[in-house]
């Protein structure tokens, strides 16, 4: 037991290039500790995309499935994560499609605009501003909540949101801009970084 609970210490502190060594090798137990530490970040890329949570366990399986056959194939010219999340973005997409699902190519900002709710900071205890912001960005058209989501909640950077989505960069701004006028206008405050901080905390709980 001691000598088990020590193995899964040593895999837990390895970084991902000692872990990638270590799974394909055929060491499991790393490759679960690597489930482990990008699940979120599996999770949180597509979930912006599907949205039915029965959907969603099938799709992250299946992107995590795709990791783990794909690996040897991982040449470290970008991040593990970035790779990581290149496969989570595409699966979703490849997923939607397949199901003839909606993935809008140019947002519709009135539509949007429609979409959201209106907030009354009179109606809403602090912690109800978390959950609302949260809504409202579940509300979003899928490419803002998607790119929204890779620059301020997983901090990747517009090159590497570009690698991701395949989005040119002055695309990914763009939206990015759209999705903050978006929230600004329904919320009737700016959205800064303290606002966004808020977005940042209930996301990741």
């Amino acid at each position: 037991m001691q000598h088990l609970r020590a193995s899964c210490c040593q895999t837990s502190c390895m970084n991902d290039s000692e872990l990638i060594s270590q799974i394909l090798n055929g060491n499991m137990n790393a490759f679960t500790f690597l489930v482990n530490r990008y699940q979120k970040l599996v999770v949180h890329i597509t979930g912006r995309l599907i949205q039915r949570q029965d959907e969603l366990e099938d799709v992250c399986q299946d992107v995590f499935l795709k990791v783990y056959q794909n690996l040897d194939k991982y040449r470290n010219e970008c991040k593990l994560s970035t790779w990581i999340a290149t496969i989570a973005y595409n699966t979703s997409i490849n997923y939607l499609r397949k199901f003839k699902k909606v993935v809008e190519v140019n947002p519709d900002n009135s539509v949007a605009l429609r979409n959201l709710t209106d907030y009354r900071s009179d109606n809403y205890e602090r912690t109800d501003l978390h959950r609302y912001i949260h809504e409202q960005i579940e509300l979003l058209p899928v490419q803002y909540r998607t790119v929204l989501t890779l620059y301020h909640l997983e901090e990747f950077s517009y090159q590497e949101i570009e690698q991701i989505t395949g989005m040119p960069e002055g695309t990914i701004k763009s939206y990015l801009f759209r999705a903050k006028a978006l929230l600004k206008e329904k919320l009737k405050f700016v959205v800064d970084e303290n606002s966004l901080n808020i977005v940042k905390e209930i996301t990741h709980e």
